[in-house]
């Protein structure tokens, strides 16, 4: 795992290259704190930070081909690698040393971007071509590991984290307000945009080519679903099969020179991914959790249970409401874009937690992804099922909801009915990502300044829910929705936010559900299995049940989230701070109006608005470090 960030000069040489480069990977020093090290030649500049996994002393970065033309800098993991070293050296490749990383590099040697096919695992990297004067860019299938460009004066600029490409003097913060948009709707920006105007994410599954001729995008993989996977196999048959398919993908993702861990929640992903590792684990596991000192939100007794199952030696730690504004401020810096996802940070503590005692652990994102595990699935049922009753009964529920008391509960009634209602007469896709998200347009219109609506005016925020149905070609709305929530859920906030907070510790957190044959094999599986009725996962529940007690597979659903609405208000004055009206005003983008208005309902306790409050206070802490 690394840091990896460069850039080209094939118009013109660099004088400052070596400053410029090091400057770049400095902020990466997290990332990797093992070492570093930089290449300057003919028309790039690379550099790495490193976080020494798999072949401690001898996986040194930038690494080049035994012939010199090629060079590499890399970061992630490719979990087969040993498989893919042992074809090589069928075909008379000489390794020099035992890492993934030269496997990468020699694969691409001799297959070019065929060598994509090949690798299962995390990753993004750069190979430059000394003999073609050509940069490679490639990032893994799922987007577990990020990467950023610029193509800047004719010269393309790269690096893992937005925060280092600014470090580079041609780039610049010209904010776009599209992204604004966006980032108010989901709550995160759906690649390959980027809160700059001038700087890309490269997507899951894709590669770029540069060279004198210019930069290419090409897709190389995408998800797998079709509208009618006919099989006439029951649901106990694919869950058979899918146990063996995790077994092997965890056993492959704890191939590690370090100590593995797992983070655990108690809930059913994670609980899975425990079993399994503790079975493949020569000596017992460690596993972490973090609860909460508010019960409805706390699932620490349930990873407690799963710990004492299958005898791990689980660390725990319970966050309070005094912790709140400490730790979002420090949360906060890491972040180089706007992200609203509360969780990040309990994900931030849990990452320090597991960085005292591991290097490497095991997570259990994805499983709600790939087995429609959300409850916006279940109510996307609910609504189908609704779908005679007249328009009216929107009002009617409208004027009902205003009327229910307020509670910060996870499951409070009035909280979840705003959310349900917020989508009703819209597409199934934009419903349901508004459903998942934060605000919906009538709501971003009171947020948004009159300029901002003016020049926002043309411009469409969910361009890329129909980009990506256009792109995925399926009909029915099911596998419509698991599509978009493994193309833009998934990546830009889920394993983004895991990524920032895991990295600050330099914590390397691997995800055995996104394992390439894992998530082959969930996709081919009928959507009948995955929601059958409203239980959600019901594919995964069956694998599950013979490894886990009935309790941990039953058990209501909590999801991984801080109770926010209760931390706003105790973070008054920090929120007061960020948000006041000064701070608005100067930003132009929002009415002060109606952030007071907010403010005063969310703390005097008459609305709950912490989908309104909370992505607002992350970008105001964003803008003032970053744009301001």
């Amino acid at each position: 795992m690394c840091g990896i960030a460069g850039f080209t000069s094939l118009h013109g040489a660099a004088p400052d290259a070596e400053e410029v480069v090091r400057r770049m990977t400095r902020p990466l020093t997290p990332r990797g704190p093992d070492g570093e090290g930089f290449h300057l030649g003919e028309g790039i500049a690379m550099g790495s930070r490193r976080l020494s996994i798999i072949d401690l002393l001898g996986g040194g970065q930038p690494m080049a081909s035994s012939d010199g033309r090629y060079k590499i800098v890399y970061n992630g993991e490719v979990y087969n690698y040993l498989e893919l070293r042992a074809d090589l050296e069928r075909r008379e490749c000489v390794l020099r040393t035992h890492s993934d990383t030269e496997v990468i590099l020699q694969q691409y040697a001799r297959d070019g971007v065929n060598a994509l096919k090949e690798f299962n695992g995390m990753f993004a990297f750069a190979i430059w071509d000394r003999d073609e004067r050509r940069l490679f860019l490639a990032r893994d299938r799922m987007g577990i590991k990020p990467l950023y460009y610029c193509l800047r004066g004719g010269e393309l600029i790269f690096a893992s984290e937005l925060k280092a490409l600014l470090e580079h003097p041609r780039v610049d913060r010209r904010l776009n307000l599209l992204s604004v948009s966006k980032y108010f709707t989901y709550g995160y920006i759906p690649a390959p945009d980027t809160i700059f105007e001038d700087i890309h994410k490269l997507e899951p599954g894709s590669y770029l080519v540069f060279d004198r001729d210019g930069l290419q995008r090409t897709t190389y993989w995408d998800i797998p679903l079709d509208d009618n996977p006919l099989s006439e196999r029951n649901a106990d048959e694919w869950a058979e099969d899918l146990l063996v398919i995790l077994r092997d993908s965890v056993a492959k993702h704890m191939r590690s020179d370090v100590p593995v861990g797992v983070f655990l929640s108690g809930g059913v992903d994670s609980s899975v991914v425990t079993a399994l590792a503790a079975q493949e684990s020569p000596s017992p596991l460690h596993s972490f959790s973090v609860g909460f000192d508010q019960p409805s939100y706390d699932e620490s007794v349930y990873a407690k249970r799963v710990a004492s199952v299958f005898g791990t030696k689980h660390h725990e730690e319970i966050v309070t409401l005094g912790q709140a504004a400490d730790i979002f401020s420090r949360v906060m810096q890491l972040l180089d874009e706007p992200l609203a996802d509360a969780s990040v940070v309990p994900t931030y503590v849990l990452s320090k937690l597991a960085a005292q005692h591991v290097k490497v652990v095991l997570g259990g994102d994805g499983g709600d992804e790939l087995f429609a595990g959300y409850p916006a699935f279940q109510a996307h049922k609910v609504v189908q099922k609704l779908s005679f009753l007249p328009i009216s009964w929107r009002d009617f529920l409208g004027r009902l909801v205003r009327h229910l008391p307020v509670s910060h509960r996870y499951t409070s009634i009035e909280f979840l009915m705003q959310q349900f209602l917020k989508g009703l007469g819209l597409s199934p896709e934009i419903r349901f990502m508004l459903w998942m998200g934060f605000y919906g347009i009538a709501e971003k219109k009171r947020l948004f300044s009159t300029d901002l609506q003016h020049r926002l005016l043309r411009d469409d925020a969910f361009e890329d829910i129909s980009r990506h149905i256009r792109r995925s070609g399926l009909k029915g709305d099911f596998q419509r929705l698991l599509y978009l929530c493994m193309k833009l859920y998934l990546p830009d906030d889920i394993l983004t936010k895991v990524d920032r907070a895991s990295m600050a510790h330099s914590l390397e957190v691997r995800v055995p559900y996104l394992d390439r044959d894992v998530v082959d094999y969930a996709c081919r599986i009928q959507p009948d299995y995955k929601l059958k009725g409203l239980t959600t996962k019901h594919v995964l529940k069956r694998a599950a049940s013979a490894l886990l007690p009935s309790d941990i597979i039953n058990r209501r659903k909590a999801g991984f989230m801080m109770p926010v609405a209760t931390w706003l208000i105790h973070m008054k004055d920090t929120i007061e701070e960020l948000c006041s009206a000064a701070a608005i005003r100067d930003t132009g983008l929002f009415d002060p109006a109606f952030v007071r208005q907010i403010l005063d309902e969310h703390f005097q306790q008459r609305r709950d608005h912490r989908k309104h409050l909370y992505p607002l206070l992350c970008f105001m802490a964003w803008h003032r470090e970053y744009a301001s």
